[in-house]
């Protein structure tokens, strides 16, 4: 499939596709505009015709190419030979391809949850299917399949889960037909509606509650967890190593699962966090139960990094019934702290690198909701301009002077004004006209 790209560097338009089994990329002298790339899509769906009828002729299109004359050459070297017919794989062939391309980019964890999908999803379903043959048809046919699956205990699978399969079905359909000179059916289909996350956050009280009644070994933990809003696996891989408890600062620099050691999720989730002073005494409590030889901050009794479901399910789960809490997973002790560094007022910018976000995208998104300052809907804002440029002793008859920088004050004077004294008000903000010009 022909595509139109740009070049960063010269912010100019190109043509990438494959013909005869080689990537060409053919440059162009227009700049990336609205009208520049429909042209150049128009030029691209011409040159794909012409590939599929197999009467595409390079010279035409690219008269001045350097390939031009190599696919000339081709042609004419044996004029009466007989083309070579390419071997179409099956998209099993091609996701064993595909995958053994894509593991040197992919964390271990990642890996290994690729292969299990592969194994046990999509490959009995599609793998025997020509690349060809996988079309819109077999797509959504292989949806419906998996979604009359059950899922977790019983239930059936969330729209998350089935978007998140298809979406590997797609990344390795899109490949292999664009290197085969196919259109993509995986580019028409679209994901189901998820549900938005479900963001329940502890209040002061009950972060508060629940350090204070865990097992005496497991609070500082709870602690770190709480008020520094580490994944799981962060903190399940930190090490003594990576804690400075003189600078009053720790590093995150890897992970740990069952499946082992791992990178950070992404390259900014290598981070350094400062320690606020209850996290440091955290920490320094933490020490009290290290055991000799082990290198975990977080450990089990027998030197064992934590293992997240059994600190779910002998931990967390009867912690949250005995206080009478509602049920929620481990991971909303992230967004527990997340929210409370915004709801202090923290710079979103820091509150992102805190977490281990490369922008504050997500934080706006996800946790707006539960923290009025993010977005400056409670009124404060306005109170503060308000008050900066109102004077109530001078500007309101009977105010005193005592009521200057009382914002609640200035704002229920304001609403007592009739609309002749407000227009009245506004008019003494309002800087005069300048004199006309001479």
């Amino acid at each position: 499939m022909a595509k139109v790209r740009v070049r960063p560097e010269t912010g100019m338009l190109y043509l990438d596709f494959t013909y005869r089994g080689v990537r060409c990329k053919e440059q162009t002298a227009l700049s990336d505009t609205p009208g520049n790339r429909k042209t150049l899509e128009a030029f691209a769906k011409r040159i794909e015709k012409e590939i599929r009828k197999g009467t595409f002729n390079y010279s035409e299109f690219f008269p001045d190419s350097s390939r031009a004359a190599r696919f000339n050459t081709l042609a004419t070297a044996e004029p009466d030979a007989p083309r070579e017919e390419v071997t179409m794989p099956t998209f099993g062939e091609f996701a064993e391809l595909w995958e053994m391309e894509c593991a040197p980019r992919w964390r271990v964890p990642y890996r290994m949850e690729v292969r299990k999908t592969l194994e046990r999803i999509i490959l009995p379903a599609l793998g025997a299917l020509p690349l060809s043959a996988v079309d819109r048809g077999a797509l959504l046919g292989f949806q419906a399949e998996f979604a009359k699956r059950p899922g977790h205990k019983g239930n059936p699978i969330s729209a998350k889960r089935i978007n998140k399969v298809m979406g590997l079905v797609k990344t390795i359909l899109n490949e292999g037909c664009d290197r085969y000179g196919l259109q993509s059916a995986g580019r028409s289909l679209k994901r189901l509606k998820q549900k938005r996350t479900q963001v329940m956050p502890f209040s002061l009280d009950e972060v508060d509650l629940l350090i204070s009644k865990v097992r005496k070994d497991y609070a500082p933990y709870l602690t770190v967890r709480l008020l520094t809003g580490l994944r799981p696996g962060e903190a399940h891989g930190l090490q003594w190593r990576d804690v400075d408890l003189a600078g009053g600062v720790f590093h995150i620099v890897r992970t740990r699962s069952r499946k082992g050691d791992g990178d950070t999720k992404t390259e900014g989730s290598r981070r350094t966090i400062p320690m606020v002073p209850l996290v440091k005494a955290a920490f320094e409590a933490q020490k009290g139960y290290a055991i000799e030889g082990c290198p975990w901050v977080f450990h089990t009794i027998h030197g064992n990094p934590i293992d997240s479901v059994n600190f779910t399910n002998r931990i967390w789960y009867p912690l949250l019934r005995h206080l009478g809490l509602e049920p929620r997973v481990p991971y909303q002790m992230r967004h527990t702290a997340a929210t409370l560094m915004l709801a202090a007022g923290e710079n979103p910018e820091w509150v992102a690198t805190v977490l281990g976000h490369s922008t504050t995208e997500m934080l706006f998104r996800v946790y707006s909701r539960f923290v009025p300052n993010i977005t400056r809907n409670d009124g404060t804002a306005f109170a503060g301009l308000v008050n900066g440029h109102l004077t109530p002793s001078k500007t309101l008859p009977g105010a005193s002077s005592a009521h200057n920088g009382d914002l609640p004050s200035a704002l229920e004077l304001l609403k007592a004004l009739s609309p002749e004294q407000l227009a009245a008000l506004m008019a003494q903000m309002t800087p005069p006209a300048a004199p006309p010009s001479p």
